[in-house]
């Protein structure tokens, strides 16, 4: 067990904890992208319907949303390194899980553990390096490296997991996340140099349980509405135990004396309208991304590398855009960089509705995929900007690490909607089109069973009836995306109250919520690390607790 020195403000981040930090975030948002180009091959393999694809990206990020916000509690309680390490081992035990799944059960419980994993690594790793880094300059350099670790993963987990289901089983795309989840245990616990901060941290425990419940009773309920009826018993049950948890989420926040989530930040219309953009912006997003999945791999039977193809291209483009939106960051409002990105993602998505079915080259996507990945950079790079802009200075964390699960739980929302959109109309579409077994395969499995096993018409008819259906799907996610531009222009402003006091070399940032004050640092590492920052909580000190790097 690993003994805390005293508490001390100035230091430096060593090489070792940043790459182990670095390892860390790739490892987590690598497992996200990987299933994006064997969708089908998911689909084929177990004869899963719509909905039972959408589940597995919905089942790893949805418990990355709801559980990261108090996992950097924990960090801040209990020690980052500790979470890096346990995070890493998760991680690999749920790929293990998805690389040995006989199921679609058992690949959407590898998912949620990974998940869980991941919940654990993307504030762990970020607030290690905001904690070392108390120079600003030596933070932004930092937290760039940080973010470029995700750009490298996102781009290398599907074109990795395209080239392993092509030439093997689509298992085996789960494989380098179970050796990348355990090089990130070990390196983590021989590199990381410890760090907490557990003054005035308490687990909000009463918010964390509602807030589960309710997003995954809501989720549960969305994705299998489409199937079982949206009259059904059971899904009747799972929205009114949504809206009664969320609910007591509500009050829960409101009685609590360090909550996860202060409601009054509601109140300020340009955070209120960020929280939307976010939900909206990443709903669209990842909504288009399963669209396009489902319609080159389970549809039109590309093979897995040829269907991870878009995917590649989309995540190299924050690659190519990174030293320029560094520079537009600190120069260009977010306003004006969020409407930059959504309209670009919009005018994608609807070029992409446009294109017919059976439109598998590379060349007709890479229009509409530049356009969304320049629009999701762009997005992503300023949400949060904007959100802790519109804010006082001593709830940017919270602020943060609020824009932050909403914005997860979007992307968890959108293959949830556009699934049981896409799939509601594509068997609309094929009502009185199909008879005898056809008809029977259809009301058992969906179109996608008869697009794959169906007769020769049968199969010619669900291909159009599920190309009208991705086509809606499509055009709702560049719907939500104009929703969101409109959004920002009306309602996203910057701050111009927030101000510092400069008093003989450091400022103090005085917080007015029960008289409490923190350092400029503390504030910056908050934002940084997206931890929370309740304007109730106890005074954090000017400096956090460091622990030596080994064993006692």
């Amino acid at each position: 067990m690993t003994q805390p020195t005293k508490s001390i403000f100035l230091n430096r981040l060593d090489k070792g904890t940043l790459i182990a930090c670095c390892l860390a975030v790739a490892a987590a948002q690598l497992c996200i992208t990987v299933p994006s180009p064997i969708n089908g091959e998911i689909q084929a393999a177990f004869g899963a319907s719509g909905s039972q694809v959408a589940w597995v990206t919905s089942a790893f990020i949805l418990p990355t949303a709801i559980l990261e916000l108090n996992f950097g509690v924990v960090g801040d309680l209990f020690g980052r390194k500790r979470l890096l390490v346990l995070g890493g081992l998760i991680l690999a035990l749920g790929e293990l899980l998805n690389a040995t799944a006989q199921s679609i059960g058992m690949l959407w419980t590898g998912q949620a553990l990974a998940g869980i994993g991941a919940a654990a690594l993307f504030p762990s790793s970020l607030a290690v390096i905001a904690a070392a880094t108390p120079d600003q300059k030596d933070r932004a350099k930092a937290v760039s490296t940080w973010a470029l670790s995700i750009s490298l993963a996102s781009a290398l987990g599907p074109l990795s997991s395209g080239i392993l289901a092509t030439v093997a089983d689509f298992r085996w795309a789960f494989v380098p996340p179970v050796v990348l989840g355990l090089i990130v245990a070990v390196t983590c616990w021989k590199l990381v140099t410890d760090s907490k901060a557990p003054e005035g941290r308490t687990l909000d425990w009463p918010g964390q349980i509602t807030i589960a419940i309710g997003l995954t009773a809501l989720l549960w309920g969305i994705i299998e509405g489409g199937e079982r009826g949206w009259s059904s018993t059971a899904i009747v049950g799972s929205l009114s135990l949504a809206a009664v948890a969320l609910v007591g989420f509500v009050v829960a926040e409101l009685r609590a004396a360090s909550p996860m989530f202060n409601l009054e930040l509601l109140k300020i219309p340009s955070f209120a309208a960020a929280a939307v953009v976010a939900l909206a912006g990443m709903f669209g997003f990842i909504g288009t991304a399963y669209c396009v999945s489902i319609r080159l791999g389970a549809v039109m039977h590309l093979s897995a590398l040829k269907a991870s193809m878009p995917f590649v291209i989309l995540q190299l483009i924050p690659l190519l855009l990174a030293p320029v939106l560094s520079r537009m960051l600190t120069r260009v409002d977010a306003r004006w960089l969020l409407m930059g990105g959504l309209l670009p993602m919009a005018a994608g998505q609807f070029w992409i509705a446009a294109l017919p079915i059976t439109t598998t080259s590379l060349a007709a996507f890479i229009g509409p995929v530049l356009l969304l990945g320049v629009g999701f950079i762009c997005v992503v790079s300023s949400l949060t900007s904007a959100a802790v802009n519109a804010v006082p200075i001593h709830m940017t964390g919270m602020a943060s690490g609020a824009t932050s699960l909403v914005r997860e739980f979007g992307q968890g929302l959108g293959p949830a909607v556009i699934s049981t959109i896409a799939m509601s109309a594509a068997s609309s579409a094929l009502v009185g089109k199909l008879s005898g077994a056809d008809a029977g395969m259809e009301a058992a499995a969906g179109p996608l069973a008869v697009v794959n096993a169906g007769s020769e018409s049968a199969r010619a008819a669900a291909q159009d009836a599920l190309g009208h259906g991705m086509a809606l799907g499509v055009v709702i996610c560049g719907c939500a995306s104009l929703l969101g531009a409109v959004v920002t222009l009306l309602l996203v402003r910057k701050n111009t109250t927030r101000s510092e006091v400069d008093t003989s070399g450091e400022t103090a940032v005085h917080a007015r919520a029960r008289g409490t004050w923190r350092t400029p640092s503390a504030y910056a590492q908050e934002e940084e690390a997206g931890a929370q920052a309740p304007a109730s909580s106890s005074c954090i000190p000017r400096g956090f607790v460091r622990t030596r790097r080994g064993r006692s």
